[in-house]
């Protein structure tokens, strides 16, 4: 049989063994990776795209549904895609992140992203996972419910709207993080934010480059909101407007009411948005705008601001757009609203849609997040702190990125590509948000940890003040997990367990560590495969804050990983 037959058979044998739903499509996708010329803030640049389109292509299917989605990389540099979110039971091959689960899809070259979205509903989105290359490779993942079951909330959408905030370069991103790794300092910033690809009228030259959503007094909307940009969290508000949160992540919350909300880069949001004009002036046009919070970030930082526009059909004798109202945001660096938002998201928990929180451990682990140094190689100037290089860890581990994709690496049984001795804790404990130690330098190395099938597992992420106390949007693969606890300053494993919410924490796959101080998660180690956790501040996962977990087939057959699709990228 001639190889190409072959191959061709091995696909459809992998698509026959992939998990099947009894109740659930298939939706199949193209995505094609060209370069495309986009201007915005008056600049013109050639930008990777999918399909032409800039966000990308929106993806809508089920809870239930198979989704089969061919990428073919035509552009020069290497491709991943991620769907981010997506639990990938068993299908850890699909998941996207570049040297982690796959190789990427080089020139020329195609591969099959294949999964099913099993248990979730709400709000996801894909992006690149390679380098920067998510700055402009993304687009929203809209997940509906199986076919005849509602939402949970009383209300019927009019409208679903998904709303993606992103930032902007004039200059290419990949130049940026190329230049801050060779010199160890900080990267450029962002010139804009971006809602839905436009910056707003806010930014010189954007007036016309405005997103704007036209609305009908009375009518409920839903508002998809999604953070795909690469460094920042934003906070956001829409004026004269409350909005009712009932989605995080792709997992329901208990309903609640705020004007303003937080969301981390990786994070979704869905809202409701009741359209009430003001009374006496019904035609009134009112800002949607998002712009950072930011804690400790060494070097320049954007506080600018992105806007949209909230628009109502005029109604008979107004004359549209006289009065434009304004919504006013938290304070750049006001943890305190970061904090209390947080702590307001709690799952339904209901016998339909369960808070399935493990009330026993297994295996408890304490990781220090943050920012670090490395020394300036010989013969070289660099320009971080005090001469040295920017860097970060996890429990004082840098990750250094294999060449070999670390899932193959696991499969394949491939000795040398990593190690299995992460550490459970830092090996020199030290006042974490307090004075720094004297010594800010970090270790380097493919540090993984290996856990059983099923193995209940506890991680509190203690954020660390060496460089500054600020938040690290923590994102894992593979799995969602409960918040069960936050809070400021230390730690205290006597005292804080006592305060831990085991009936209804929210169930999230990004949270944001909070600036200062910590937070405690739980997840069922129940996926197998080799599943990435990193910092989603783009910045900090290229100066190595991220780790990876290895979980160990089980003993029964839908309990293992399948095996490799015939189309796997190669190194």
């Amino acid at each position: 049989m001639e190889a190409p037959c072959l191959a061709l058979l091995l696909f459809f044998a992998t698509l026959l063994l992939l998990p099947q739903s009894s109740h659930g499509a298939t939706r199949y996708y193209t995505f094609n990776v060209t370069m495309q010329n986009v201007t915005r803030l008056c600049t013109t640049r050639a930008i990777p795209t999918v399909n032409g389109m800039f966000p990308g292509p929106k993806i809508v299917t089920r809870d239930g549904d198979r989704v089969v989605v061919k990428v073919v990389n035509n552009v020069k540099e290497n491709v991943t895609i991620h769907w981010h979110g997506v639990r990938q039971l068993r299908t850890g091959w699909s998941d996207g992140p570049a040297y982690v689960t796959q190789c990427p899809i080089q020139t020329g070259k195609s591969f099959v992203y294949n999964f099913t979205i099993t248990g979730q509903r709400g709000t996801l989105f894909w992006h690149a996972h390679v380098s920067w290359m998510r700055a402009t490779l993304y687009g929203p993942i809209v997940i509906l419910p199986k076919r005849g079951v509602p939402y949970p909330f009383p209300v019927k959408p009019y409208k679903e709207v998904p709303i993606i905030f992103g930032e902007w370069f004039n200059a290419d991103p990949e130049a940026i993080i190329a230049q801050a790794l060779q010199t160890g300092a900080g990267p450029n910033i962002s010139d804009a934010f971006t809602i839905n690809g436009l910056p707003g009228p806010l930014y010189n030259c954007s007036s016309k480059d405005t997103f704007k959503l036209k609305v009908h007094p009375g009518k409920w909307y839903l508002l998809r909101l999604i953070n795909a940009a690469l460094n920042d969290e934003l906070f956001f508000s829409i004026a004269n407007h409350t909005l009712t949160v009932v989605d995080v992540d792709a997992a329901y919350v208990k309903p609640f009411h705020t004007d303003i909300l937080l969301i981390t880069p990786g994070q979704t949001t869905n809202v409701l948005l009741r359209a009430e004009p003001d009374a006496g002036c019904p035609a009134a046009t009112h800002l949607m705008l998002a712009r950072p919070y930011g804690t400790g970030q060494p070097g320049t930082f954007d506080n600018t601001t992105v806007a949209a526009v909230l628009e109502y059909a005029a109604a008979p004798g107004h004359i549209k757009s006289l009065p434009l109202f304004r919504p006013s945001l938290p304070a750049l660096n006001d943890t305190a609203f970061a904090a209390n938002f947080s702590a307001r998201l709690r799952s339904l928990a209901t016998p339909e849609y369960p808070a399935s929180v493990p009330r026993a451990v297994d295996r408890s682990f304490f990781f220090a997040v943050g920012l670090g140094t490395n020394p300036c190689p010989k013969n070289q100037t660099c320009q971080g702190p005090n001469g040295s290089m920017f860097t970060a860890s996890m429990n004082n581990v840098s990750f250094d990125m294999p060449t070999t994709a670390l899932l193959q690496a696991h499969y394949a049984n491939i000795a040398g590509v990593y190690t299995a001795d992460f550490p459970a804790a830092p090996l020199e404990p030290f006042n974490y948000t307090g004075t720094p130690p004297n010594n800010t330098n970090v270790s380097n190395g493919t540090k993984v940890v290996a856990l059983q099938y099923n193995t209940s597992v506890e991680v509190v992420l203690q954020d660390t003040s060496i460089l500054g106390a600020e938040s690290h949007p923590l994102h894992l693969h593979g799995f969602d997990f409960f918040v069960v606890a936050q809070g400021f300053g230390n730690y205290d494993s006597s005292k804080d367990p006592a305060k831990f919410n085991l009936v209804d924490p929210v169930q999230r796959n990004t949270v944001g560590v909070p600036a200062g101080g910590w937070v405690a998660i739980r997840f069922f180690a129940d996926n197998p495969g080799v599943w990435f956790m990193h910092c989603h501040l783009e910045v900090h996962t290229s100066w190595g804050l991220k780790m990876a977990w290895v979980v160990n087939d089980g003993p029964l057959p839908e309990q293992k990983l399948m095996p490799p699709p015939a189309d796997l990228p190669m190194c």
